[in-house]
């Protein structure tokens, strides 16, 4: 008999920046093990081709325009996903932007609200809508948000970014305490280096890829499905008891 933990059915997960990339692969999976999924992006075309690929799946898509890092845009694209879905059992805070500045002396005050604008403050509308809506209508939840690496080792050029990443593992570790006695769990994913269109500038630049492919002890980029795994056990009942961690998926190259 097949193991049943990892069965979405009757379950409705949420993905920010589900429209590709890491999002996207999270989402296959999601929709692929059962679960209704609503997908938040700013890409009107994006998100069409999205939904129709996770239709596939033969499950209910509901794909949205949100910026993240408006508040009234992310408290209406949440209530809109509770009317139509009926609820939200998982909600994962992927959407961001990358950051790189010329170097840290000329970061402009622009470029680091820029940034944190969707990684930071998209993140805390999000997480908290969702916290709300666990909360209010019981049964506990899964809160999930995609940090990165750059969290845990030093980006040069890149404090914003890496700012942006760090605080949301530590908003994970204390919404862990805070919510558990409603059920709800909360944990961070740090994904390495994932072919997205994020990273495609870099992944096309020779001196870059003949320098950091051969830091990866798996020998190749990873993809948005490998993400897809993991996603479907934080949504599941599988991860019940599973909660403030921080997940690495990276094929090793943080070890190495």
């Amino acid at each position: 008999m097949a193991y049943t933990g990892f069965d979405l059915s009757g379950k409705t997960a949420l993905v920010t920046g589900g429209n590709s990339g890491i999002g996207l692969g999270m989402a296959e999976a999601l929709a692929a093990a059962g679960a209704q999924v609503s997908i938040w992006g700013r890409s009107e075309e994006k998100n069409r081709a999205a939904r129709a690929a996770l239709e596939r799946y033969g499950t209910t898509v509901l794909a949205l325009e949100c910026d993240v890092g408006d508040e009234g845009e992310v408290e209406r694209s949440f209530s809109r996903v509770v009317s139509e879905l009926g609820r939200v059992d998982a909600c994962f805070a992927n959407a961001g932007v990358a950051g790189l500045a010329p170097s840290f002396v000329e970061l402009t005050t622009e470029e680091w609200h820029r940034v944190l604008r969707i990684n930071l403050d998209g993140v805390f509308f999000t997480l908290r809508a969702a916290a709300r809506h666990m909360i209010e209508r019981g049964g506990g939840g899964s809160l999930v948000v995609t940090s990165s690496l750059a969290a845990l080792e030093g980006q040069a050029r890149g404090e914003h970014y890496a700012a942006s990443k760090g605080a949301v593992i530590s908003m994970v570790k204390a919404l862990a305490v805070e919510l558990a006695r409603y059920g709800i769990r909360a944990n961070a994913v740090l994904p390495g280096w994932i072919e997205s269109p994020m990273t495609e500038p870099v992944f096309n630049w020779d001196r870059f890829r003949d320098k950091v492919l051969p830091r990866i002890p798996a020998r190749r980029w990873g993809l948005p499905s490998d993400l897809g795994g993991l996603a479907v056990y934080l949504a599941s009942d599988a991860s019940a008891y599973h909660t403030g961690d921080t997940l690495i998926v990276d094929g090793g190259y943080s070890i190495f």
